[in-house]
């Protein structure tokens, strides 16, 4: 089946903002391409947290020779173009500027601040606009972004490792190799895909986990700890400043300050006799961490699922594993499987929560 114009291209700018993923972050992923009777002249993608937007890296790009062209060309973009100024000025405003007769957009922005105010700036400047082109695949994109502003929570994805008996550690808590080498691989890609990655207590005293992506190039997540009463020795790696480390805690109160954490470890003060998992949520907000994988214990894992707040859940088995009277593995419900993979031994079975399907 040929596709429609204008879905290849849109198509075309998915691929180029697929390439942001990890960077732009509290940002969205967009990708943008400027094409003049059928033909390329420009193409652009976030490349990076506060700096330039897709349209204008796209409208950079244009060669010397190809600029007389901008006018007369249709811009495909993935995101509506925004309409107010941020870090940057707005890529509506450019677009106008730059007299582009026609612009095809993705999906709508639902951060307040633009959510319609692009498209409609540029319709009062006489541009046809295009909405609504491989919506569906636009949005699934940035489903991280338009989680956290609808839903006003973080993006929450779990994963956990379990033997063919269903069991994800030793009866005494302690840490069993279950995933191969290349399922380790893959998670620590998963890893690199995330704002940030959550264990508990007991996960990060007995595994002692570093929760980086020293397997996968890409940026270190934001690692998350829950230890209520200030139990962890500052000896574990987790406090090791490969990568910023928030506590979550009912002891001390550090607020960051400035768009993003750093490498370091800050406190954040939560309430006793109040659910954990929705005051680490509303903290993520605060912080503008937009996603978070949940990598254990049982306990933190089974605590997302009982309070059915997650999106995702990949569920790594090693087939030939057995650990007779081990710790069970959490129970998932609500989960419609995707996908399947299979690496040796592993099988990695892939869940999107059931309300994920009519949202």
């Amino acid at each position: 089946m040929v596709l429609a114009i204008e879905e290849r291209y849109m198509h075309r700018c998915l691929q180029l903002a697929w390439a942001g993923s990890g960077y732009v972050a509290p940002n969205p992923m967009v990708g943008a391409v400027l094409v003049c009777e059928n033909r390329v002249i420009g193409e652009g993608f976030h490349r990076q947290y506060g700096m330039p937007h897709a349209e204008v890296n796209c409208i950079a790009s244009v060669k010397d020779e190809d600029r007389h062209l901008i006018s007369k060309s249709v811009l495909y973009v993935s995101l509506e173009p925004c309409a107010h100024y941020g870090k940057t000025p707005p890529c509506s405003e450019l677009i106008i500027r730059h007299q582009i007769p026609q612009v095809v957009v993705g999906c709508r922005d639902p951060f307040p601040q633009v959510n319609g105010k692009g498209i409609e700036k540029m319709q009062a400047a006489g541009i046809v606009v295009i909405p609504g082109v491989l919506e569906k695949e636009c949005q699934e994109l940035n489903k991280r972004f338009f989680t956290c502003h609808t839903r006003h929570r973080p993006y929450i994805i779990l994963k956990w490792a379990q033997s063919a008996d269903g069991v994800i550690a030793e009866a005494d808590g302690s840490a069993v190799k279950i995933s191969n080498t290349v399922t380790d691989r893959m998670v620590h890609r998963w890893r690199s895909e995330e704002a940030a990655i959550l264990v508990g207590t007991r996960t990060a005293m007995l595994d002692d986990p570093s929760l980086t992506t020293r397997l996968w190039p890409g940026k270190n997540p934001v690692r998350l700890v829950i230890d209520r009463d200030m139990i962890l020795p500052r000896r574990l790696r987790l406090f090791d400043e490969k990568a910023a480390t928030v506590v979550f805690n009912e002891q001390q109160m550090v607020k960051s300050e400035g768009d993003h954490l750093d490498r370091g470890t800050w406190f954040y003060q939560t309430k006793k006799g109040i659910g954990m998992v929705r005051q680490i949520l509303d903290a993520l907000c605060e912080l503008r961490i937009q996603s978070v994988l949940v990598e254990g214990g049982a306990h933190t894992l089974q605590s997302f699922i009982d309070e059915n707040i997650w999106d995702e859940a990949r569920v790594i088995t090693n087939e030939s594993l057995m650990i007779p009277g081990g710790i069970p593995a959490p129970t998932l419900v609500n989960g419609i499987q995707t996908g399947e993979d299979h690496f040796f031994s592993d099988r990695i079975a892939y869940f999107r929560h059931a309300s994920s399907e009519t949202a």
